[in-house]
C-alpha cells in the first residue's frame, strides 16, 4: 500500500521596518482568520520570544516554535520547521525590523528575521505603519523589497490608515513602486493586547483570549485579500536533520505555572525525544518538585509579579529544599531569582525567596538586560559538560543587589565582550544548586563556537 501523501506546506514571514509596527496584530489575525476558514496553520516566531508564540499557539491550535538564526544552525533551523508537515500553510511572525540582528553572525546568521525567511524560502509580507505618511511608506517599502536579494517581498498589509483619503495617497504610492497591496487596516484602538514590562501581558492570563483573537480575526478578514495573500506563499520544508538539546534528566520537575512559563517548546519537544519524562508543579499552588524526579528545573517567567505567593509558598520551598539536598536543582532568569535569598519588589517590599543562593534581587530600580549570550559553564549542568559553549539570550529588568555564591559560567555577548551576569552555583550535601539569567536555547556548533 502507498502511504499516504503529507503535506509539505509553503510558508509566509509577516514582518516590518520596525518593531511596533502591527506584526503581532496582523500575524494572529490572519491566523484567525485562515483557522475560520478552515486552513491548518503552522505557526512560528523568528527570534528569542516566549510570549508571542503562546498567543500563536492559542490561535493556530498548533505549538508555535521559535527559529533563530544567530543560536542554530541550518539544519537544525530545518529540521524544527518539520513540525509543519501536515499544515496547509506556514505563517511565522518575524521580531524587531526584517534585517535587525546583532553585528556578529552566529550559527546561521545575525538573528535577523531575514536570516530564516531566506534559509526556508519563505516570501516576505511586510506591515507597514502608515502613521504620519503617505506615499512615502511606499519608499519604505522598496527599501525593504531591494536590500537582500534573497529575501522578497511578496506584498504588503497597510496598518493604521487613517481615511479613505489617507488610505488613496498611500495605494497611489505603492502602485508607483510596483509593490502589491494585500490588505489596508483602519486605525482601530479595540483590535491590541495588553501589554506589561517584557512584552505582552501571557495569553494564559487573558480569560477573553478566544473572543480577542476572534475579533482579530474578523478585522483582518474584512480589510485583507486572504486569497491573495495565501497565494504568495513560497518555499518548500526539506528534509534535515540536527542534534536535540540533551534532556538534563530522565526524570525532570518543571516548575510550570504563571510565575515560570518561559520555557521554549522546541527544548522540551528535544528533552522528550531524549526519552526524558517531565513533572510539572506549581510553586504558585505551594506544590514542590515531584520527589521521583532526578534533577528539578525551574524556568523564566514573573516571578516578581508574584513574590508575595511566592514567598508565603512554605510548602514549596521546603519541598525543593529537601529536593536539592540529593538532586540537581537549576534556575533560568525568574527561575534563578526564586532560588535565591530575596527578591524586592517594584514598591520596594523585600519577599523572602527559596534561599538555596544567596542572590538579592530588585526591581526597585529598573534596568534593562538584553541580548544573545554565550556561555560556557565552569562546572558540569545538568545536560552539559563543563566549558561547553551554548547559545541563548537574557533579557530581565532586574537588578543584581547581592551574589555571594561562586561563579556559574564565563559568559560573552554577540559581540564577543565580557557579560557580568554570570549566573552563581553553590554545593548541597550531595548535589549542586545552580542559577542563571542566560535562558538556553541550543549547544553553540563547534565550529562557530571557537
Amino acid at each position: 500500500m502507498t502511504p499516504p501523501r503529507v503535506q509539505r506546506p509553503a510558508g509566509l514571514l509577516i514582518s516590518a521596518a520596525a518593531s511596533g509596527s502591527g506584526k503581532t496584530t496582523v500575524t494572529l489575525g490572519l491566523i484567525a482568520a485562515l483557522r475560520a476558514q478552515g486552513v491548518a496553520v503552522q505557526p512560528f516566531k523568528c527570534g528569542p520570544d516566549y510570549i508571542d508564540p503562546a498567543f500563536h499557539s492559542a490561535a493556530a491550535g498548533r505549538a508555535s516554535v521559535n527559529l533563530d538564526s544567530w543560536a542554530m544552525t541550518p539544519d537544525r533551523i530545518g529540521a524544527l520547521a518539520q513540525v509543519a508537515m501536515g499544515a496547509d500553510l506556514v505563517i511565522a511572525e518575524g521580531a524587531m525590523g526584517l534585517f535587525d540582528g546583532v553585528a556578529r553572525p552566529g550559527e546561521t546568521g545575525t538573528g535577523a528575521s531575514a536570516d530564516i525567511a531566506a534559509v526556508l524560502g519563505w516570501p516576505v509580507i511586510a506591515v507597514i505603519d502608515c502613521s504620519g505618511q503617505a506615499q512615502t511608506a511606499a519608499a519604505v517599502a522598496l527599501g525593504l523589497a531591494r536590500y537582500r536579494a534573497d529575501v522578497p517581498v511578496a506584498g504588503v498589509i497597510l496598518n493604521r490608515i487613517a481615511s479613505p483619503r489617507h488610505e488613496a495617497l498611500v495605494r497611489a504610492g505603492f502602485a508607483s513602486a510596483g509593490i502589491p497591496v494585500l490588505g489596508a487596516l483602519p486605525r482601530k484602538a479595540g483590535v491590541a493586547l495588553p501589554e506589561r514590562h517584557l512584552g505582552l501581558v501571557q495569553a494564559e492570563e487573558l480569560p477573553r483570549l478566544t473572543g480577542i483573537l476572534a475579533e482579530m480575526g474578523a478585522f483582518v478578514a474584512a480589510h485583507c485579500d486572504l486569497s491573495a495573500i495565501r497565494a504568495q506563499a513560497g518555499g518548500q520544508l526539506r528534509a534535515a536533520s540536527a542534534p536535540c538539546v540533551p534532556p538534563p534528566g530522565d526524570r525532570v520537575a518543571l516548575a510550570r505555572d504563571a510565575a515560570f512559563s518561559f520555557v521554549y517548546p522546541h527544548l522540551l519537544a528535544d528533552w522528550r525525544a531524549g526519552g526524558a519524562t517531565i513533572l510539572p508543579f506549581s510553586p504558585l499552588q505551594d506544590e514542590g518538585p515531584d520527589p521521583t524526579a532526578t534533577v528539578c528545573w525551574l524556568p523564566g517567567g514573573y516571578p516578581e509579579l508574584h513574590a508575595g505567593r511566592l514567598a508565603a509558598a512554605a510548602g514549596f520551598r521546603a519541598g525543593l529544599t529537601e529536593f536539592a539536598r540529593t538532586r540537581p536543582v537549576h534556575g533560568e532568569c525568574g527561575g534563578y531569582m526564586a532560588l535565591g535569598a530575596g527578591l524586592v519588589a517594584a514598591d520596594g517590599t523585600r519577599h523572602q525567596m527559596a534561599g538555596l543562593l544567596g542572590l538579592e534581587t530588585s526591581f526597585a530600580k529598573r534596568r534593562m538586560h538584553l541580548g544573545y549570550r554565550l556561555a560556557r559553564p565552569r562546572l558540569a549542568l545538568p545536560g552539559f559538560a563543563v566549558g561547553m559553549a551554548l547559545r541563548g539570550h537574557e533579557f530581565h529588568y532586574a537588578t543584581i543587589l547581592s551574589q555571594p555564591d561562586a561563579a556559574l559560567a564565563d559568559v560573552v555577548d554577540a559581540t564577543g565582550a565580557a557579560v557580568a551576569e554570570t549566573g552563581s552555583f553553590r554545593a548541597t550535601e550531595g548535589a549542586t544548586v545552580s542559577g542563571t539569567f542566560f535562558h538556553l536555547i541550543a549547544p553553540a556548533s563547534p565550529e562557530t563556537a571557537a
